[in-house]
C-alpha cells in the first residue's frame, strides 16, 4: 500500500504505445518531466521460462528415437535446461513433449521405420561400432544426426547395400562378444 502512493506522489500518468515488436511507454513525473522507456514484446507462446527455442525441434526428433528418459539424460548431458534453468528429468520431457503435442516413442518403431542405431547397425554388419563410425566419417555409411550428442540415425537400406557389406568385411576387426550375447565364452570373426 506504501508504494503505491510513492508511485501515485511521483508519477502523472504513464501512456503506452504498442509499436512493432517494442513496447514503448512515457513516464509523465509530476514536477513536469518525461521519460521515455521502450522494451521488447514478448513473442507468442514465450515468456519468461519459456525453454530455449532449438529444445523443441530437438525433443521432437529425439521423440522418434528415445524414450523420454534416454531424453532427458541426453539433455542433461547436452548441457540443455529447462524453461526454469532446471536440468531434465523424464517427467519433464513429458509434460514438455505432451504440451507440444509431440508423440512418445514406442518400442520398436525406429527399427519397423527401418532406421538402426550405430551399436544396431555394428550388429547387423557384425563388426564393431567404432568400425560403423569410420565408415560413416568415410562417406560409405550414410547416417544422419540431428545434432552432436545424438543418436546416428542408419537407414536399412543403407546397411543392406552391397558397397556397405564389402566394406564392413574388407575393414572389420575382430569383435569378441560376451558369452551372455552368443552364448559361448567368446567369438572373432
Amino acid at each position: 500500500m506504501t508504494r503505491k502512493r510513492i508511485v501515485r506522489a511521483v508519477v502523472r500518468e504513464i501512456v503506452v504505445r504498442v509499436e512493432h515488436e517494442q513496447i514503448k511507454m512515457l513516464v509523465h513525473w509530476q514536477g513536469g518531466d518525461h521519460t521515455a522507456l521502450s522494451v521488447k514484446k514478448n513473442k507468442i507462446g514465450r515468456h519468461r521460462w519459456s525453454a530455449e527455442p532449438e529444445i523443441g525441434p530437438l525433443i521432437r526428433a529425439l521423440a522418434r528415437q528415445l524414450p523420454d528418459k534416454a531424453i532427458a539424460a541426453l539433455l542433461n548431458r547436452l548441457g540443455k535446461t529447462t524453461g526454469r534453468r532446471n536440468g531434465w528429468t523424464q517427467s519433464r520431457v513429458c509434460t514438455f513433449r505432451n504440451q507440444h503435442d509431440i508423440g512418445v516413442y514406442k518400442h520398436g518403431e525406429r527399427t519397423a521405420r527401418g532406421e538402426y542405431t550405430l551399436q544396431e547397425a555394428a550388429e547387423r554388419l557384425d563388426v564393431s561400432p567404432m568400425t560403423v563410425l569410420r565408415m560413416i566419417r568415410s562417406g560409405s555409411l550414410p547416417a544422419k544426426q540431428y545434432c552432436k550428442g545424438t543418436p546416428w540415425v542408419i537407414r536399412r537400406e543403407d546397411i543392406e547395400r552391397p558397397e556397405t557389406q564389402t566394406y564392413a568385411n574388407r575393414h572389420a576387426t575382430p569383435v569378441i562378444r560376451s558369452a551372455r550375447s552368443t552364448g559361448r565364452a567368446f567369438s572373432m570373426k
